[in-house]
């Protein structure tokens, strides 16, 4: 804990700030504008105790210690959410046995599934139809605004693509995927810190009701299987030989996982990027006279608005941080928006720059658990905002955005815009 009596007034105050802050209970306005006190946590609490016992992590270095260290800081939350969601209910069963929350051996039979299925060939063969339906896209909003219409870059656009490419994935017929993104909604929902009864009994009632549904696909599938070379499903439902089959639940929840996960974050990341460069007009002009620039560019964009802000850890044995000794089994908050933005990593942190270089952030989290499909979003990233921006170079976010509302996924709920050439 910081000692005060020393520091100027202003840091004082900030000092005071980091120590006070409970992630169950954060100061207003924190959701949309969580930096200073990220910038805060950074200087004076990097490890802070919170009142349930747990901890908030947000130093770069400790962030990727953790995820490195498989052995002491377990991905396994049965523990933790048995309190938070109950023992028996849809959301206890779903998020202890996805991929996110596992160790091994689920994590790694999992994993190894997926990883086969998203090697680069197969990310290669899907470019050419992830930049058809980028400009069917791009086409169906021009055509709304030319008909007096108001296009929504999340509606309309950013929350669109993923949930067809990870539909096309697990081959989800097209006229079955209108539910996808409110499921998806309510279950990311129901990781926030604190829930209200409302959003626990949402986030209920989107299991069952998508548990259900891929029930009658899995049984679809298992009676005419797919090709495995690009049905991610039904290589899930053969599993990777007799030792690596997954249950009926393993394989319903994984597949709600896979949908889920890579649906939010993609949405948040295209979204996050198409608002930084309407907020950063120099950015968006140096881009424009540069678009080779577009991949460091999203990758900045992950660092300084990253997707997922929050990540979880539990510790296996007692452990130290600096000589601050954190018992076995702790709930651990990894704040990956902070660490994104040590400047003990990153050089001049808050500056938003598109050729930063080094620029190893933790968007993805790191170690055994990286994001198995990080690959596919940067390149989702990539062709959906180098293509709307190459179309409509001068595009204004118009008054009304909204914030997607959440500290663990951030994003936008809406984003009205003007597209002009």
């Amino acid at each position: 804990m910081t000692d005060t009596s020393d520091l100027a007034p202003d840091a004082a105050q900030t000092a005071r700030m980091a120590r006070d802050f409970d992630l169950a209970n954060p100061p207003d306005g924190f959701v949309e504008n969580p930096f200073p006190i990220y910038a805060a946590l950074l200087a004076h609490a990097p490890l802070l105790p919170q009142p349930d016992g747990s901890v908030l992590l947000s130093r770069y270095a400790d962030l990727d210690r953790v995820y490195r260290d498989t052995t002491r800081f377990s991905s396994d939350k049965h523990e933790a959410f048995a309190p938070k969601f109950g023992r028996e209910s849809p959301l206890y069963e779903h998020h202890t046995t996805s991929l996110v929350f596992s160790d091994p051996p689920l994590h790694t039979r999992v994993r190894k599934i997926m990883t086969s299925a998203l090697t680069p060939r197969a990310i290669r063969r899907m470019e050419p139809g992830l930049i058809g339906t980028v400009e069917r896209l791009l086409d169906r909003m021009a055509e709304k605004e030319r008909a007096g219409g108001t296009v929504d870059l999340i509606e309309d656009y950013a929350s669109t693509i993923p949930i067809q490419i990870i539909g096309n994935l697990l081959d989800v017929p097209m006229v079955e995927r209108g539910p996808l993104r409110d499921w998806s909604l309510a279950i990311l929902g129901a990781l926030e810190p604190v829930l209200s009864e409302a959003e626990l009994a949402r986030g209920n009632r989107a299991v069952e009701e998508f548990r259900t549904y891929l029930e009658d696909l899995v049984a679809r599938r298992r009676a005419q299987p797919g090709d495995p070379e690009t049905d991610v499903l039904t290589r899930l439902i053969r599993g990777e030989g007799a030792d690596a089959q997954l249950s009926e639940t393993e394989l319903l929840q994984n597949c709600i996982f896979i949908l889920n996960a890579g649906h939010e974050t993609t949405t948040n990341l295209i979204g996050n990027g198409l608002a930084a460069l309407n907020d950063f007009p120099q950015v968006r002009a140096q881009l424009l006279e540069r678009p080779e620039l577009i991949q460091p560019a999203v990758e900045e964009i992950l660092r300084f608005y990253s997707p997922n802000q929050l990540g979880n850890r539990e510790t296996t044995e007692e452990v130290s941080f600096d000589g601050v000794t954190v018992p076995a089994g702790t709930n651990l908050h990894l704040c990956i928006g902070a660490a994104n933005r040590d400047p003990a990593q990153f050089p001049d942190p808050g500056r938003f720059d598109i050729a930063r270089r080094p620029n190893k952030h933790l968007a993805f989290a790191g170690g055994p658990h990286v994001c198995v499909g990080l690959t596919l979003a940067r390149l989702e990233g990539r062709i959906a905002i180098g293509r709307l921006l190459a179309r409509f170079p001068r595009y204004e976010i118009l008054p009304g955005r909204e914030s997607g509302g959440r500290m663990r996924f951030r994003g936008y709920a809406k984003l009205p815009v003007r597209l002009m050439p």
